[in-house]
């Protein structure tokens, strides 16, 4: 008999491949559309004859490296990188949430083998003799047990399946939240870096148009002293001096938040990390840009693969909630010894067993279950539409960058030029100047504007670097090629 209870048990696995109740998951398919923007790109964009101009070339089809950040050839920005990979708190909380979520969906696989439970028992108690028979005296007795018993429920119409699914569904869910978090992080410490380089260099250029502005006002107070000016053109560059001093204190400001942005991101408290020297000299401009087919984005942005597994999960969720409405088939069984001495427990005579099934249907719950069903249908088609806005969201991003790219050329280009214009002026202005056919002033106010042609140029060339790195970010990062954060 024992060995057909054993039998029995070990058969169980064998009844489970029947079907899951609830719709089977399918992947949403790659969108139809067969670009990124209404117009067609350039082949390349402007090239400008500065470092960092470069013409950029959009290699369409081409593959984003995992390394991405390389491409611009900085060995600080590349340790900058790595530092915050190793030591930013947020990617260790999203990696043990990883580790958390696949050890959830390994703890419910043990749903499907049998639980096996054993217990011993002592118990010793006085008798009323009375239960036995009028008169009878009562006495005392013990009672040894030792069992292992065993249980099992059927999965017969897949709930227990679309639970181990939605699981392995919120696992894969977290895996792509990891990485959209590196991608984060990443594209977060190469922004900063360029922006604190281009705030410095912004600050250098500030500090050269301030001593311009004071020159030109100590030539005015000498003229003015001279009675050849005015009080009101005195007070007029007075005025222009402090409007331009009035701008640096924004961009030390601007530099310090990017300094302490950096520290946090690389896991230092600002008082603790080392200053970052970088330049943007010091960068590479990638000429050859990846671009990545429209069908292949939504298999390339962890945002949409993490929407993806959410719509997974919602999708088992219908089939949990279906099967709770269904049967439910439980064998429970026991095989051990019991003896009123501990001498004979281990006797043959003191074997016992036993097995039993249960069987059960909810009849009436106030439409309790059908309610939850509605429920989880409705969660589905949320998902579903947050799916799609995820995805819609994604290709404007990539559009956006992409005519950005070609913008920030042509502006860089035009910036370059009102440099070089205002650089001639100045130098046919000094001519003029030591011919004595212009004043002093005028040519204060042709270094003026060249230095304030200066300012826009960095502007203009970080923001080449800048929305490089946003392209990158917006195609997924490459983190396909990445190991590096294994589990």
């Amino acid at each position: 008999m024992r060995r057909s209870i054993w039998a029995a048990l070990a058969s169980v696995p064998a009844l489970l491949a029947g079907c899951a109740v609830g719709p089977n998951y399918h992947a949403p398919a790659a969108p139809k559309t067969q670009g990124f923007t209404p117009d067609a790109l350039p082949s390349a964009t402007e090239a400008t004859p500065v470092t960092g101009g470069e013409a950029q070339r959009f290699a369409v089809g081409a593959d984003l490296p995992g390394q991405w950040w390389a491409l611009f050839g900085s060995q600080e920005l590349d340790a900058l990188i790595n530092r915050a990979l190793k030591q930013n708190p947020d990617i260790a909380a999203q990696q043990a949430a990883l580790r958390a979520a696949r050890e959830d969906a390994r703890a419910e696989e043990g749903v499907f083998a049998p639980q096996l439970q054993g217990t011993a028992n002592q118990e010793r108690a006085k008798i009323s003799g009375a239960s036995i028979s009028p008169g009878f005296p009562s006495f005392i007795t013990g009672l040894y047990q030792a069992n292992v018993n065993v249980s099992y429920t059927f999965d017969v119409f897949g709930g227990e399946r679309r639970t181990l699914e939605g699981l392995r569904a919120q696992a894969d869910n977290q895996t792509y939240q990891l990485e959209a978090s590196v991608l984060t992080l990443t594209s977060n410490v190469a922004a900063s870096a360029i922006g604190l380089a281009a705030t410095r260099e912004q600050i250098e250029v500030t500090h050269q148009v301030i001593a311009v502005e004071e020159q030109q006002l100590h030539v005015i107070e000498r003229q003015y002293e001279s009675g050849a000016r005015t009080r009101a053109d005195v007070l007029q560059q007075q005025s222009n001096l402090a409007s331009v001093r009035a701008t640096l204190p924004a961009l030390q400001q601007q530099f310090s938040t990017y300094e302490h942005a950096l520290a946090a991101l690389t896991g230092q408290f600002p008082h603790d990390a080392a200053h970052v020297a970088l330049k943007l000299s010091d960068l590479k401009l990638p000429e050859e840009v990846p671009v990545s087919l429209p069908s292949a984005l939504v298999a390339q942005r962890p945002d949409i693969r993490a929407q993806a597994a959410q719509l997974h999960q919602a999708s088992a969720n219908i089939g949990v909630a279906t099967a709770n409405m269904l049967p439910q088939l439980t064998l429970t069984g026991a095989v051990g010894q019991e003896s009123l001495l501990w001498g004979t427990l281990l006797q043959g005579s003191s074997g016992v067993w036993s097995i039993a099934s249960n069987l059960t249907q909810p009849i009436f719950e106030g439409g309790t279950l059908r309610a939850k069903r509605r429920a989880a249908v409705d969660l589905y088609d949320q998902a579903s539409a947050q799916y799609r806005l995820v995805v819609l969201n994604a290709f404007q991003n990539v559009a956006d960058t992409l005519t950005a790219l070609d913008n920030d050329a042509q502006a860089l280009k035009a910036q370059n030029d009102a440099v070089s214009s205002a650089n001639a002026g100045i130098d046919l202005i000094q001519r003029q100047y030591e011919a004595g056919a212009v004043s002093y002033v005028t040519l204060l106010t042709a270094q003026q504007a060249y230095q304030q042609a200066r300012i826009a140029y960095v502007r203009a060339l970080s923001s080449r670097f800048t929305d490089t790195v946003t392209l990158f970010q917006a195609l997924g990062g490459g983190w396909w090629h990445r190991n590096d954060l294994a589990l």
